[in-house]
């Protein structure tokens, strides 16, 4: 459902526009995450669904983005708990601004320290690719 607020321009109003996702299918295609991890994230207090007034959930394009940046959290690995730290921070608003800073540049040293240990890990195949590229060279 997509919710849309026309105002007559010459009042120096503006177009409100908001995608609303009046399922959890729904927002679990547009989220590229299961019902059941969507529920335990809303279990976990991650997601704060907003609710009609018949109790049924909605979500709206805010909190798509909010559950795309979890992915991305946990796609370099941070744990749960630390997510759900920032998500607290997050709740609490601009005064916690410096602290969800700290949170990410402690976790962003982690990541860094994770692509040097792959890294060397690349670098030690490739180097074994070329060593069997010229040990293979050489029986020609």
């Amino acid at each position: 459902m997509t919710v849309i607020l026309r105002v007559n321009s010459k009042s120096n109003c503006f177009l409100l526009e908001m995608n609303m996702y009046d399922s959890i299918g729904k927002f679990s295609e547009r989220t590229g995450l299961s019902r059941y991890t969507l529920r335990y994230y809303e279990k976990e207090n991650l997601i704060k669904p907003n609710r009609h007034k018949n109790g049924h959930r909605y979500y709206t394009e805010h909190d798509v983005n909010w559950v795309l940046f979890i992915k991305k959290l946990k796609d370099t690995n941070m744990p749960i708990k630390q997510i759900k730290q920032y998500a607290l921070l997050r709740e609490r608003g601009d005064i916690t601004l410096e602290e969800r800073m700290l949170l990410l540049q402690h976790h962003q040293r982690f990541v860094l320290e994770t692509v040097a240990n792959w890294q060397g890990h690349l670098n030690n195949l490739n180097e074994k690719i070329d060593f069997y590229r010229k040990k293979i060279s050489s029986l020609r």
